[in-house]
């Protein structure tokens, strides 16, 4: 019988124009990457009941709390990271290889002079933050939340820097190789936090160790191996430096730093106001519902992910033959992942039960919300990539922006009424809007009347 991912990889063999090299990186890309996704999945499932055991429901929240806190620090790459990525793509697809080499080299340098300002002022004013206060946490866990943060944004700021490879693989339409040392880090962390439970008595500490550390030492690995072969020619070096590409990339970079600032405050707001208006624990229960859905994410985002780079090159081209074809197919697909969703939904309760046993009840009017909102952010999200790919992202501006500014007053408001259901409920009107009219924009441009704000 033929496996679902041979019956995959046939529809995109039939489907896509076989000739074309950047759809056979594709179809190679996400072959590879459901099967090293699949891995991933599988972990991060083991990954949550375990560490509530390990700790406890309570402590876990105060944990997805400051972890999400410390990811606004994000801001400060200032739209590096993405920049790069486009140029990367871009400077490939005409063979202007020294360019690229300055791409890169001048994003890390720039990343980690900002990263390192980041960590010294972090640690000078870490002294003065009351954690506790902040996450809602028992005042005698202050110092332990205080040295935690320290060490949770000391990996946070290695990472930004380290995970530029990650960036370079994505650009070059390798996200599989990207996806198979993230795999890596995951696997090595799960079985820290196994080793832990055997060994030592719950403890944010031990496991803000674990799951920081194993991450970096995978990525130090990957960066050292790929900069020494397969992309030998653009190892980055001091002196490719070029103050002029700070300028390029940061003139398109600034445009997604936006969007990465709205993105983080829109849907990273969520942990704090539950944590604040609820409890830690109701930050447990929002994540476990959402972790759930986020599988059918996971398998959006191995499709989509070759696709930024491969529109960047084919859009560069003016190949709307490509585009066109390959859009129509992507939204069929999407549009079984969202089906996908509806299946979990069906049976969330069964695997609740299954999965984590009687740690938690998730009610079932959250995982509705969970589950819709999720559904259009799958849909929104195939759009936002090809969307960047072609570097058409004014709109997707005005829209974070506007959902930025709503986004926090709304969710204490109707949290307040309705609880944790009304928290999350903006976030589903957030991508229903956004899904509705990002899609209008990628049929203009492929149809090429895009004019005005759909064309910028």
């Amino acid at each position: 019988m033929i496996s679902m991912i041979d019956k995959l990889f046939l529809y995109f063999n039939n489907k896509l124009n076989r000739s074309s090299e950047r759809s056979t990186n594709a179809i190679k890309n996400i072959i590879a990457s459901f099967g090293i996704k699949g891995i991933s999945i599988v972990v991060q499932l083991l990954l949550v009941p375990m560490t509530i055991h390990y700790i406890n429901p309570t402590q876990y929240g105060i944990w997805l709390t400051l972890s999400s806190i410390i990811g606004w620090f994000g801001f400060f790459d200032i739209g590096f990271g993405n920049g790069l990525r486009n140029r990367f793509a871009e400077a490939k697809a005409t063979g202007d290889y020294n360019k690229a080499k300055s791409y890169v080299s001048t994003t890390y340098i720039c990343i980690s002079g900002i990263f390192t300002i980041v960590w010294i002022l972090f640690f000078c004013v870490n002294f003065f933050i009351n954690w506790s206060k902040i996450l809602n946490a028992p005042e005698q866990m202050a110092k332990e939340l205080s040295i935690v943060a320290l060490i949770v944004i000391s990996f946070f700021c290695l990472q930004m820097v380290l995970k530029l490879i990650n960036t370079v693989l994505i650009a070059d339409q390798k996200p599989a190789k990207s996806d198979f040392y993230n795999m890596l880090g995951q696997i090595f962390a799960l079985i820290i936090i196994f080793i832990l439970t055997k060994t030592t008595q719950g403890s944010l500490l031990y496991l803000a160790l674990a799951l920081g550390l194993c991450p970096i030492l995978v990525m130090l690995i990957s960066t050292f191996w790929f900069y020494n072969s397969d992309y030998k020619q653009y190892k980055p070096q001091v002196f490719f430096f070029d103050k002029n590409i700070v300028i390029d990339i940061f003139s398109l970079g600034s445009n997604f730093f936006l969007l990465q600032i709205a993105g983080i405050i829109i849907y990273q707001s969520n942990n704090i106001i539950i944590a604040q208006l609820l409890n830690p624990e109701n930050v447990t229960v929002y994540n476990v519902s959402y972790r759930l859905f986020s599988v059918a994410t996971m398998v959006a985002t191995i499709i989509f992910s070759p696709f930024w780079s491969a529109f960047t090159d084919s859009y560069k081209k003016n190949d709307y033959l490509w585009m066109t074809n390959t859009y129509t197919i992507l939204f069929n697909l999407t549009l079984w992942i969202c089906f996908l969703v509806l299946v979990l939904f069906c049976f969330s309760s069964i695997i609740y039960k299954a999965w984590i046993g009687n740690l938690l009840h998730i009610p079932i009017s959250l995982s509705l919300i969970v589950s819709i909102s999720v559904l259009f952010n799958i849909l929104s999200t195939l759009h936002y990539n090809l969307l960047n790919g072609m570097s058409k992202i004014r709109l997707q501006m005005y829209l974070v922006i506007g959902g930025m500014i709503l986004n926090i007053p709304l969710s204490i408001t109707l949290g307040k009424m309705f609880g944790i259901k009304g928290i999350i409920l903006p976030n589903l009107l957030y991508n229903m809007i956004a899904y509705l009219l990002c899609r209008k924009q990628v049929q203009l441009l492929l149809k090429k009347e895009a004019k005005g704000i759909w064309n910028k």
